[in-house]
Parts: C-alpha cells; structure tokens; sequence
C-alpha cells in the first residue's frame, strides 16, 4: 500500500467526522506497491442513510486536502439508500481496509 501511516489516519478521520461510523478501504493503483502515481481511491461503506452524497463526499475531499495537499481523491460512497454498480464490487473485493 502507498500511503503513509499520516495518510492512512487523515483518510479514515476525515470520513469519520462527515459519516460517523464508516468503513474505509483504499482500492486501485494505490494498493500496488509496485505501481507508480495514481490517485487516492476510496470505498466508504456506512450503515446509515446519507441524504446529501455529493454534499457528503465534496466535504471529505475538502477536508482531507487542508490537510494533506492537493490529491486526486475519488470517493465511492456505499450506504443503504444509495444505487450501487458494479465498481463497488471491485472495491469492496480488490480494497484494504484503512
């Protein structure tokens, strides 16, 4: 995995303060140690309804660059009220929980 123990505690609090109770998985290119670049994908599973996920999500992003720096961050957001695709799948199967 290329994050840093920093990184990893910033992701997972940050979706914390906006979710409450969360899980976070990072997935893609990130969890390769052998790969280089690649943006910072995230799978957030709650239990609870999210009335505003655009809103919810703009809101971690934000959070977690005033902390770390300008990041290519792309959040899937899985909760009960929410449509799921088939890249959520793929998260949840190919992700390493933070």
């Amino acid at each position: 995995m290329r994050l840093t123990e920093h990184e990893r505690q910033v992701l997972v609090k940050k979706a914390q303060e906006v979710l409450g109770e969360v899980d976070v998985m990072l997935f893609g290119s990130r969890v390769d140690n052998q790969a280089k670049g690649g943006d910072i994908d995230l799978y957030l599973k709650t239990s609870k309804i999210v009335e505003k996920p655009a809103k919810a999500i703009a809101s971690i992003e934000a959070k977690i660059i005033l902390v770390l720096g300008e990041q290519k961050i792309d959040i899937l957001l899985d909760a009960p009220n929410l449509e799921r695709t088939p890249i959520f799948e793929i998260a949840q199967k190919t992700g390493v929980r933070l």
